[in-house]
C-alpha cells in the first residue's frame, strides 16, 4: 500500500515537472531593466497609449513603478474594443531587446487580458472629476449656496473663511473643463450642479445632476451644435434599445404615444432659428402669454414651449442671445445695432430648455475688457491667464439630466425622475 502510494506520488512529481512553469512577474520598471531577454514574462498596469497599425499593434503601459511606460508589440488580431486608454491590463509574452535607441526592452505579447476595462475616454472625450465645491460663479447669476463651517468650528473661522475666500456649491464645472481642455482638446464631466433658485416648479430642482462638454479648436457655434444633437440623439436610442421595459413603463402608464414621438424625433433634424427670430415668433403669436416677448428680455417657459410647438413639435435650437443677457464668458458677435453673443439653446417638447451653450470668448482684450466692466477682473485673473498662453478658441455646453429624463419618459414634474429632491423648502433626509 505505501510502496503503491510512493510510486504514485514519484509520478505525480514527474509530471508536475513537465507542465510549464508560470510567467515570471516583473513591474514596469523591472522590465524596463533587465540586463538580458526572458522568455515568459508577465506584466500588469494600465495602458497610456493604444495605437493600431495594419500588421502590428503597439501599446505603451506603466504600473506606477517607472516614469518611462514599457512598449507592448502585438499582433493585431490581440486589440478588442476594451483595450482603450486607462483599461487596466495583463500582458504575458517574451521580453526581448528593442531595435529603438531610446529603450532598452520591449514586451513581445502573446495574450492581453483586459482586467479592468476605462470608460474614461468616450468618443474622444476624457472624463474629467470637476470639483464640487468652488470660488467662483460661473452663470453670474448670483444663485449660489455658500458653504459654511459647523458651530463647533465658527469660533474659529469668525474672522476669516475656511478658504480663505468665500466658497459655493457648483453651479457648473464648465470653467473647470476650459482648463483642462487646454490640455485633452475635448472634455467632458457628469456630476452634481446645485442652484439658489427659490422656485418650486415643476422642472426646477436645488440640486441636480448636468453632462458637460468642452471642445478645443472650436470656431463655429454649429459644430457645438452637432454635438449637442449628436449626444441627444445617441444617447436616446440607447435608452430605447437598451431599456425597453423601463421605458415602456412609462409610455403605457404615464405618457402614451411618447415613444412614437421619440422615434419620428430621432429621424428629423433640429430647427435653428436665432433668438431675434423668435421673438418675432412670439410677438405674431395668437396667444396671450403671461410674460410679454420683447427684444432684451430672457425666454420664459411659455416662451419656449411656444416656440418648440410653432416649429413642430421637434427640438429647437435659439442661437446668438442678447450680449446683456448671457455670462461673461460667451464669445462676442461683434454684431449691432443689436448686440448679440454666440450662445445657443437647445428647447424640447414639454420641458423648454434643455441644453445651454456657447463659444467662449478667447480673445484676451474682449475678456479683459468685460471682466472689468463687471469688476471681476481680479476675481478671474486665473480666468485671463488662460489666454495667455496657447488659448484656441473652444466651446461647450451643458445638458440637464434630470430634465432629459423628464423629457425622453413624458414625466410632467422633474421631481418624479430623482429619487431625493431638493427643491425651495424642502430637504427631506
Amino acid at each position: 500500500m505505501l510502496r503503491a502510494r510512493a510510486g504514485g506520488w514519484r509520478w505525480w512529481r514527474r509530471g508536475l515537472c513537465r507542465c510549464a512553469s508560470p510567467p515570471r512577474a516583473l513591474r514596469v520598471r523591472e522590465a524596463l531593466r533587465a540586463p538580458e531577454p526572458l522568455e515568459q514574462v508577465k506584466v500588469q498596469g494600465w495602458v497610456r497609449s493604444v495605437r493600431s497599425q495594419k500588421e502590428v499593434l503597439f501599446l505603451h503601459i506603466n504600473d506606477g513603478s517607472s516614469l518611462e511606460s514599457l512598449q507592448i508589440v502585438a499582433d493585431p488580431s490581440l486589440e478588442n474594443r476594451d483595450l482603450t486608454f486607462g483599461s487596466a491590463v495583463e500582458v504575458q509574452g517574451k521580453l526581448v531587446k528593442s531595435p529603438h535607441k531610446m529603450q532598452n526592452m520591449e514586451l513581445k505579447a502573446e495574450t492581453i487580458r483586459v482586467v479592468g476595462p476605462c470608460n474614461a475616454l468616450d468618443n474622444g472625450y476624457v472624463h474629467i472629476h470637476t470639483p464640487i465645491i468652488t470660488s467662483n460663479d460661473c452663470e453670474g447669476a448670483g444663485e449660489l449656496f455658500e458653504i459654511g463651517v459647523s458651530n463647533e468650528a465658527k469660533e474659529s473661522a469668525e474672522k476669516t473663511h475656511f478658504f480663505n475666500v468665500p466658497a459655493f456649491l457648483t453651479v457648473s464645472g464648465q470653467l473647470h473643463l476650459e482648463v483642462m481642455a487646454g490640455a485633452f482638446t475635448h472634455v467632458f464631466t457628469f456630476g452634481p450642479t446645485f442652484r439658489a433658485e427659490n422656485s418650486q416648479s415643476r422642472r426646477h430642482l436645488a440640486e441636480f445632476y448636468m453632462v458637460e462638454a468642452e471642445l478645443s479648436f472650436t470656431e463655429s457655434l454649429q459644430d457645438i451644435m452637432q454635438v449637442m444633437e449628436d449626444l441627444f440623439k445617441t444617447v436616446t436610442s440607447t435608452v430605447l434599445s437598451k431599456c425597453p421595459h423601463d421605458v415602456e413603463l412609462f409610455h403605457k402608464y404615464i405618457a402614451p404615444g411618447q415613444k412614437g414621438r421619440l422615434e419620428q424625433m430621432l429621424k428629423k433634424r433640429f430647427v435653428t432659428i436665432s433668438y431675434s427670430e423668435a421673438v418675432e415668433i412670439l410677438k405674431q403669436a395668437s396667444q396671450a402669454f403671461t410674460f410679454k416677448p420683447e427684444w432684451g428680455c430672457d425666454l420664459q417657459t411659455e416662451h419656449e414651449k411656444y416656440l418648440v410647438k410653432h416649429c413642430g413639435e421637434v427640438p429647437v435650437f435659439v442661437i446668438n442671445y442678447p450680449y446683456d443677457l448671457k455670462p461673461f464668458y460667451m464669445r462676442d458677435n461683434e454684431d449691432g445695432p443689436q448686440h448679440t453673443v454666440a450662445a445657443v439653446d437647445l428647447l424640447v417638447p414639454g420641458v423648454g430648455e434643455l441644453c445651454g451653450g456657447s463659444l467662449r470668448e478667447e480673445r484676451l482684450p474682449f475678456l479683459e475688457s468685460r471682466l472689468q466692466r463687471l469688476g471681476l477682473a481680479d476675481t478671474y485673473q486665473w480666468y485671463l491667464d488662460l489666454r495667455k498662453f496657447g488659448s484656441v478658441p473652444h466651446g461647450g455646453f451643458g445638458m440637464g439630466f434630470e430634465r432629459y429624463l423628464q423629457y425622453i419618459l413624458g414625466v410632467d414634474n422633474i421631481k418624479d425622475v430623482i429619487p431625493f429632491p431638493r427643491f425651495s423648502h424642502s430637504c427631506l433626509l
